[in-house]
Parts: structure tokens; C-alpha cells; sequence
């Protein structure tokens, strides 16, 4: 009996070996190259009337191989760090050329992504110094804008989803700390969440989750990503602890490189897989490529 007992444990422990390696851990080469012989989504420009800075506004809309106007579909709203604007990650990291390659794989849930300027101001671009106390106000000011303006008008505008579990957002550096901060200070709004190398304007971890139990109710994936290089992890890791002391499950995500299009480009990749579909919160601990118990 303990025999029959022992050999179904190691057969147990041998297939959560199996599926632990057969878990995709970091994008392949030539994820962000553009391939032929596939569909490919569309990119527009759409421009918003903003009450809450009192002009127009601009984003950048990218909508999926296949779009229909007679189907609904979910969002992500991807934000931009402190030096870009609605075209930075366009520019520097084509998410449409990542994401066109992922629904030819079959790992993507449809959807529209949204990529606007979160520096909420009347002057919203990018030159001068972009670290001026008005332009740094300017993005904790989009969190209004976002939610009061643009998230109306896309849905007014697209066939979207509008529930929260249908809703995600997610950022870079500076767009990254916006996104936690966002996300989490409103999970009415929000039940996916990604932060990828987020700056210093990230919250501490006792504000953004001030109700641990809340959040684990109500969050469908908590998303951490930087560079093990990068100057800033400590925002990353401390957000981590915190957690994990707490126990609010999320998925902690650590990688070779820096504060750069290279880190973001795969948390992208890793990201957008996980979303609009069921996740499995026992693997939570098994994607990040490198130790996180080791790593600060």
C-alpha cells in the first residue's frame, strides 16, 4: 500500500515537472518580427474631447485580424513612459507586430488595444523637460481622464466589452506605475493589471492594496515584470513583498536586461497571453525566468 502510495507521488511530481518545463517562460526569437503569410491588425488614430483637461486628445487604436463591428470584444489599455507619448509604443516597441504573430500562433484572445497619452494636459507632448512638475502632475491626472473621458469614448465608439473583467491595463516604466496605480485604486474598473519596469510615481504597496482580501477577490491577474539590471526593480520588488506577505496572488516576473524596449517587448508577449481567459494561480510562481527569491 505505501509503495502504490510513494509511486503515485513521484508519478504526481513527474508530470508537474512536465508541465512546469512546457511553461512558456520568455518570447522566442523572432516574436517581434514582422511575418508573412499572416493576418495583420489595423492601427488608427482616433482623437477624444477630454473635460478633464478641456481640449481634445489623441490615442492610438489597434484592432485585431478578423475585426468585426458585429462582435464584442474586450480591452487593454497600454500605457507609455515618461519620455513618450500615444505613438512611443508604436515607435519603439510595435505591439501590433507582436500581437499579429501571437493570434497566428492561436495564443491570443481577441481584442482591442488602446494605447493613448498619459500626460493629461493641454500641452501633451513629449519635448522639453519632460520631468517639469506640471508634466509629471499631468500623468497622475490622466487616472480622470482615463476614466471619465477616454474609457467612454471607446466604448461609445468600438464594439467592447464594458465590464471590468473584460478591461485590463498595463504600462510602461512611468506607464507602469500609472497602470498599478490605476488599476488598483479601482477594481471596479480594472480585474487585469500589468506593470513592466514601473517608475517611481508607483504608490507604496500599503496604498495601492490597502485591502489584500479585496484584491484577491476581485483581481483575475496581477501582473510585475522588470529587468534584473534595472535601476528602479526596487519598486518592482517591494510591490512583490508586500503581496506576498499579504498572500494576493500575482504573478512576479524577473529577466535579464535593463530599463528598455527589449524587457518591455516580452512583458507584453507574456502579458497579453493571460489575458480574457482562465489562469491558473498555482503556476503563478513558475514563469519568471530567473530566481525571484535571490534577486531585489
Amino acid at each position: 500500500m505505501n509503495r502504490s502510495k510513494n509511486l503515485l507521488l513521484l508519478l504526481f511530481l513527474f508530470v508537474g515537472q512536465l508541465h512546469a518545463q512546457d511553461l512558456e517562460k520568455e518570447a522566442p526569437a523572432g516574436f517581434d518580427q514582422t511575418r508573412d503569410g499572416i493576418s495583420h491588425g489595423e492601427i488608427q488614430t482616433i482623437t477624444y474631447n477630454s473635460k478633464t483637461v478641456g481640449n481634445d486628445r489623441k490615442a492610438t487604436v489597434y484592432t485585431p485580424p478578423g475585426f468585426s463591428e458585429n462582435e464584442k470584444y474586450p480591452v487593454l489599455y497600454l500605457l507609455h513612459g515618461i519620455g513618450g507619448d500615444e505613438k512611443e509604443w508604436l515607435n519603439g516597441g510595435h505591439p501590433e507586430v507582436i500581437l499579429d504573430n501571437l493570434y497566428a500562433d492561436g495564443k491570443l484572445e481577441p481584442m482591442i488595444v488602446v494605447m493613448p497619452n498619459g500626460r493629461a494636459m493641454k500641452d501633451d507632448s513629449a519635448g522639453g523637460n519632460v520631468m517639469a512638475p506640471d508634466k509629471v502632475q499631468a500623468f497622475a491626472t490622466f487616472e480622470q481622464d482615463l476614466l471619465n473621458d477616454l474609457i467612454p469614448f471607446i466604448e461609445k465608439e468600438f464594439p467592447v466589452l464594458t465590464d471590468r473583467e473584460n478591461r485590463a491595463i498595463a504600462g510602461l516604466s512611468m506607464g507602469g506605475g500609472q497602470s498599478l496605480n490605476f488599476g488598483l485604486g479601482n477594481l471596479d474598473k480594472f480585474a487585469w493589471v500589468g506593470g513592466f519596469s514601473s517608475a517611481p510615481n508607483t504608490k507604496e504597496p500599503q496604498v495601492l492594496v490597502p485591502d489584500p482580501e479585496k484584491a484577491k477577490d476581485m483581481l483575475k491577474l496581477l501582473w510585475i515584470s522588470c529587468g534584473d539590471a534595472d535601476g528602479l526593480l526596487r519598486f518592482s520588488s517591494r510591490t512583490h513583498e508586500y503581496l506576498a506577505d499579504n498572500d494576493v496572488p500575482h504573478i512576479y516576473y524577473l529577466e535579464t536586461g535593463g530599463h528598455d524596449f527589449k524587457v518591455w517587448k516580452n512583458g507584453l508577449y507574456m502579458f497579453s497571453q493571460l489575458l480574457f481567459k482562465p489562469v491558473d494561480e498555482s503556476k503563478f510562481d513558475q514563469y519568471s525566468p530567473l530566481d525571484i527569491t535571490t534577486v531585489k
